[in-house]
Formats: C-alpha cells, structure tokens, sequence
C-alpha cells in the first residue's frame, strides 16, 4: 500500500509517532484526525467546531515538541480533543464525557500528556508563564507553549499574564488562535484589533518580505536578527492604525498565518523555539475547518449534541409538545416581557447570550443586551455601574463562571447594596462538562455576604415571579437555576410578587419534614409519594430562599418534626442545609438533621440524573434516607406492641 494511502493515525500511540512523518504524511494524519473526530463527535456528543479548528496546530505542535517534556497548555480545553486522540486516548475517545470515561477537558489526573487541568477560560498564560519561571529557576531548557483563542483573550487574566511575562521574559510561546469566534461572535475592541492586523493586505505583504529577509541573514548572528526585527516593528507600526500590543509588552509577534496549512505550521515553529523570551505566535483558523455546516454554522455546531456525519443535520431528541421549558428559556423569554413594562431593565452576559437565552433579548432589544465577551468582574462591576444609576441589570452568569467575580460582587455590589439581580444558570450539577462547571458553591459563597437575597425557584413559574419581584428594588437579589427542563408546560403565568424570605408548605407531614431548595422540592415531592407508601408520612416544604430564611415557617418545623432532611443542588459545607443547622444551633432545638445535597468533592463528568444519584439527593436516595431515619422508631413501636 502507497505512503498516501495507508492509515496513519491508527499508528499514533503517543506524539513520538508523529516524528517521523514527512510532510505529506502529517497532511494525511491531519485530515484522518479531522475526520476521526466527526465520526465520533457525530454520535458521542462534545465540543466540536473549536477541535476541528485547530487540527493542523495540534498536529504541527506535537510534531515539533516533545510532550510531555515540553509542555502545552490548552486554555478551556474545548479545543483540545486533537491533542488527547494523538496522547494515547483514541482507543477511549469513545468515552468522551461519559461516566468513568475520559473527561472532556484537559485533566493531569488522566493523562502525563495534559500538563495543566483547564475548564475555563483565559488561564494559559499565567499557567505556562508560572511553569516557564520554574524550568528558569531550575535551569531546565523544556519548552512551554500555551494555546489561547481570541476569545479567550478578551479576559482580564489573559493580559495580567502577558503584562507579567514581558518583564519577567523566560523562554515561552503563546499560540494565538485566531476565529473571531468563542462559543457566540467576539465583541469588543480586542476583537477589532486583531482583525485589522489580520485583514491588512500591506501589513501582511510588508510582514512577510521583512521575515524572509531574516531569514535569509540569520547566519549573521541573533544581533542582526534583533535589528532587523526593531526594523519590523517600525515598519508594521506605521502601516497599521496602532503600534502592534504584543510588541509593546515585549513579546516578539509573529504572524498571522495560516492555521491550516500544517507544513508551514510545523517549519515555523520549529523556527520560533530557538528564539529565547516571550514570543507569540499569531494563527488564523476556521473553526469548524473541514465540516461545512460548522463552518456556516459556528455557535450551533460549538456543541452540537448528536447530528448526521453525512448532512450535517443536527438530530435533536424527540420530545412531546407537552415537554416543559429549559429553565434558560424561561429566564430568556422573561426577561423581555418585564424588559416592555420596565424600561430600566437591561440583559447583562460574559460571552454566553446564547447559552443563557440572552440572544432573544438581543434580537427584541439589542440596545438593552451587553455581551461583555469572556470578562465576568467586569460584567459584574459594569452591572454595578448601570445599577448605580438607576438602572435594573440582570447579570446572567454561569453559577461556576461567577466564582471568577467574587470580590466585584461583594466590594462593587453588596457593600454599596446595589439592585443588581445574578441569575446564575447551571447551578447545581451540570452533567458531561464535569467537575470544571458543576454549580456547586454559589450558595454557600453568597450566604455570608451581607445584604444579598439567595434564591432558587422550584419550577418556571416560581422563576418567573422571583425575577419580577427582583426587578422591585430589593438590593443584590442571586436567582439560581439549573442547566436542562423544568417541570410545568403550562409556565407562562400572570406575574407575582414573592415576599422575600417565604418558604411555602405543599405537604402536611408529622414523621419527616423534607426541606427542599429550588428544583429538587421536586424530588422531594416524589419522594413523599413513595414514602407515603410505605407508611411515613412526610411534610414537604419549599423554602424557596436560603437567605434570609423563613425563621417563621423553621420554627413551626422543628417544633413538630424531630426528623429533618435538608435537600439542595449546592454543596453540603456551607450551603442551605448549614444555614437550617445553625438556625437550630441559635434556637436551642435539637431535631435530628441529615443533609443532601453535593458533598464535599469534586463530581466528574456523567449524566445529570447520575451525577443526582452519586451525590444522594434524588429521589430514591431522599426515600431511603428518611427510612433509616425513622427505623428507631419503627423499633420503638414495635417493642411497644
């Protein structure tokens, strides 16, 4: 069989395989790689657009260094399935995101390969610049190469980094990958400035032939080199509208250049590495390269879900029209019918209007939407500036994204006790995006911050009416939700106020009292059900807020009931079943309390309803830990009889 048209990638079982590989070879592995990950990513469902963009970078940097003694830091992760199916994970890549298989980001757990654990955004360069400053430190000559994506590089973080590398200058390289594109379009002046290095025909022409130039006198000596490059600079500077940023922080800019073209890619960098310092490499890619559909489609085919290899057609499951909303829909939906009403109310969002819904306001209203790009403390603190000034912001943020923005919410929100309103989607667990985006700490981080209203509903309704009684002028308001479907098809109800700080009883009980937290009132109300079957009378309560509690509605529980399950979609250490501990703590009652809710470990990647299940509180673990709770009395009982 012809070099051309034997297999090649079925022989890659480490980055060592690529070695040897001439130039035609790496074209073949690339596009066998490329169409590897459409098949599996067809019907095992990932990220998808951003790993087909970067197949030929991931193939060039793996030819050219030697992981895992070099080192490449992948920012998110999203880009990264190349670079696991080439380190030795083909075999399991069918496990992608599923239980006890393979995680979907980067993990050092999982592999040597993987030299930093990522999951969001914009953290590369800090991480290879604090791991290029220990090879300087214990004068050890790997390489370190992080790869960022223009998205990715709107954040303040990204900067932070760069600002410190180019005066701490060890020996790095940041591989800039250029689509316009992170999971919705770029916005921003950033955004704006690399498309007009990008698009310059003279710049590039000028760029090229100043290069080859060096090129052809590099045997003159690296001062020569220097020379001619503050020559470039000079050059580019005056051609393009600003002086190049890169140069200015004192990392030596190459590019851009063509993504695509693996050959190119891999003579480049093999080039680049033997210059010492900062250096930045700047690609540009289609993300999507190679699947037609996701080159049209960018944001639908960024995880797609499962979709027909052969037309692209995305296959979605088939649900009943009496399916109920995703909570996100609802938050969408919402938002603009209080929007008419309330002139004040604005949609805040770091990159994500269509993961949190955000884009049907900006399609009705796009002067009332802000995608601040991948900047959550900005997003929070520029939400504290319209809130300053009269206005209703509702900042929409993943609940694990908001970890990122902690200090604005407590120094530029809650200290000035500002009516600005989080809506923190994905709170709770979140299934396949695994430990990275489990929601799992925000309400016991926000519990002790002063003047702030934690709330999480139990149902679409319930989120409709928290968000208009937000929108009242109650201070800094947290609504939480979780990722996927409600539970009512008829949602769209007339709006209510909620008095903050009420929980409702929706079971009268006397053995155990279920005290529920936002969605999983619903498992509690299933599993009072089940145990009414089997003798045990159970009161079910939402409780709607875990600050300020209902102390009214606690007390009148705790005086009745001597068996009490707490049931939330946070964390068990310092969340709502803490807070109803230590309300029993202060009044002096002594009820037995069992907690459920995340426990104190990082949850991997499975399904939602499993990641449930392993941490205790779906319904039939509620149902089986009220059993043991009520088993001494049943012994009482029967020793009484």
């Amino acid at each position: 069989m012809s070099e051309a048209t034997e297999p090649i990638l079925p022989k890659i079982q480490s980055p060592d395989d690529l070695k040897g590989l001439t130039q035609i070879q790496l074209i073949q592995l690339s596009n066998e790689l490329r169409q590897f990950i459409i098949d599996e990513v067809s019907c095992n469902p990932g990220h998808f657009g951003a790993s087909l963009g970067v197949v030929e970078l991931t193939v060039a940097l793996h030819y050219v260094f030697n992981v895992p003694d070099d080192q490449i830091i992948w920012d998110v992760g999203h880009q990264a399935y190349g670079h696991k199916i080439l380190t030795g994970r083909r075999d399991l890549f069918h496990t992608n995101r599923k239980k006890g298989g393979i995680s979907g980001y980067p993990s050092p757990s999982e592999s040597e390969y993987d030299s930093f654990g990522v999951g969001h955004s914009s953290t590369s360069i800090s991480a290879a610049l604090g791991i290029a400053m220990a090879h300087k430190l214990n004068k050890r000559k790997n390489q370190v190469v992080a790869v960022i994506g223009d998205g990715s590089m709107t954040a303040g973080m990204a900067f932070e980094g760069l600002n410190n590398a180019g005066v701490l200058k060890p020996d790095f390289l940041v591989v800039l990958n250029d689509n316009q594109m992170a999971i919705d379009p770029n916005v921003g002046a950033f955004s704006e400035y690399l498309l007009d290095i990008s698009t310059s025909r003279t710049y590039n022409k000028v760029k090229e032939d100043v290069w080859n130039f060096i090129g052809r006198i590099g045997k003159w000596g690296p001062n020569a080199q220097q020379t001619i490059q503050k020559i470039d600079n000079a050059i580019k500077s005056m051609i393009l509208r600003h002086s190049n940023l890169f140069e200015s922080l004192n990392f030596r800019y190459f590019g851009p250049v063509d993504g695509h073209d693996v050959v190119y890619l891999a003579r480049l960098l093999e080039d680049i590495k033997k210059i010492p310092g900062p250096k930045l490499l700047h690609v540009l890619t289609v993300k999507g390269k190679g699947f037609k559909q996701a080159e049209v489609n960018q944001t639908a085919f960024h995880a797609p879900g499962k979709f027909d290899k052969e037309t692209g057609e995305i296959i979605k499951e088939e649900t009943p029209l009496s399916t109920p909303p995703l909570y996100q829909d609802v938050f969408g939906k919402t938002i603009i019918e209080l929007a008419k009403k309330n002139d004040k109310i604005v949609g805040i969002t770091p990159a994500m209007p269509s993961g949190c819904s955000l884009n049907l306001m900006a399609e009705v209203m796009p002067g009332r939407m802000f995608d601040v790009g991948i900047a959550e403390q900005h997003a929070v603190t520029f939400s504290a500036g319209l809130a300053k000034q009269g206005m209703i912001p509702f900042c929409n943020i993943y609940s694990s994204f908001m970890q990122r923005a902690y200090d604005q919410v407590v120094h530029d929100v809650a200290l000035q006790n500002l009516d600005v309103i989080f809506c923190l989607d994905r709170a709770g667990v979140v299934g396949a995006d695994g430990a990275t985006h489990q929601g799992a700490f925000d309400i016991s981080f926000f519990r002790c911050i002063p003047n702030i209203i934690v709330s999480a509903p139990m149902n679409e309704i319930e989120l409709r009416n928290l968000m208009y009684t937000a929108q009242l002028g109650k201070g800094p308001f947290v609504i939480r939700y979780p990722r996927g479907h409600g539970v009512i098809s008829n949602w769209q109800a007339p709006f209510e106020e909620i008095p903050v700080g009420k929980g409702e009883e929706l079971i009268e009980g006397h053995d155990v009292a279920l005290l529920a937290l936002g969605h999983p009132v619903n498992f509690a109300l299933d599993a009072s059900k089940a145990l009414l079957e089997e003798g045990i009378v159970s009161g079910v309560y939402n409780m709607r807020f875990a600050k300020p509690l209902d102390k009214e509605l606690l007390h009148s529980v705790f005086k009745k009931y001597k068996n009490i399950i707490t049931i939330e979609d946070g964390s068990v250490s310092g969340g709502f079943g803490s807070a109803v501990l230590e309300f029993m703590c202060d009044h002096n009652y002594n009820s037995k309390v069992i907690r459920l809710g995340i426990p104190d470990t990082f949850i991997e990647h499975a399904t939602q309803h499993q990641q449930y299940v392993i941490c205790g509180f779906d319904t039939e673990n509620i149902v089986e830990t009220a059993k043991k709770m009520m088993e001494p009395v049943a012994k009482k009982l029967h020793k009484a009889r």
